[in-house]
Parts: structure tokens; sequence; C-alpha cells
């Protein structure tokens, strides 16, 4: 999908993965028991700073911190714009 947003500097725009539905028992999760995703993927990220290039690129599948990042609506979807370093690897 692309998103007509470019971050800058060493910032990375990141599509959160869906909230979890079902426990791994079939257990329905109520909308207010749902725990903010922690992995995403990356849909667009800046040029990065002056002497540290970005090691991240778009598509990459990504885990981060549970407070990470800042919520932004863009079009009407929902994406998290945080720092490269507060995320901890890449899938």
């Amino acid at each position: 999908m692309s998103v007509n947003f470019k971050p800058l500097a060493d910032r990375v725009l990141v599509e959160p993965a869906p909230a979890e539905q079902k426990t791994a028992s079939g257990i329905i999760i109520p909308d207010n028991a749902k725990e903010k995703p922690l992995k995403g993927k990356v849909v667009a990220i800046g040029e990065g700073k002056k002497d540290e290039l970005m090691t991240l690129r778009v598509g990459d599948e990504v885990l981060f911190g549970q407070y990470s990042g800042t919520e932004i609506k863009i079009d009407g979807s929902s994406y998290l714009i945080m720092r490269e370093s507060d995320i901890y690897g890449v899938f």
C-alpha cells in the first residue's frame, strides 16, 4: 500500500498488525480487553540522520515496544510514527 506521507530524519511510519480476535484456545477477546499490537509493517521511512543511514526498508515486518510511537490517521487508516531506535527487530 502506498501512503502519501514522508517521515523526516530517522522516523518510520508503521502500519500496526490487527489486534488478536481470539486466544489460541478459541476464546473471543472483547474490544476493551484487546492488547495493543506490538508488531507491524513499515510503510514509509525517512532519509536518516547526517551520519546514520536507515537500516529498515519499506515492507519490513518489525517488532516494537508497547508504548512506542504516536498514533496518527492518514486517509482514514491508523498508523504509528516512531524513531527507528524504538524498533526492536525485524522478522
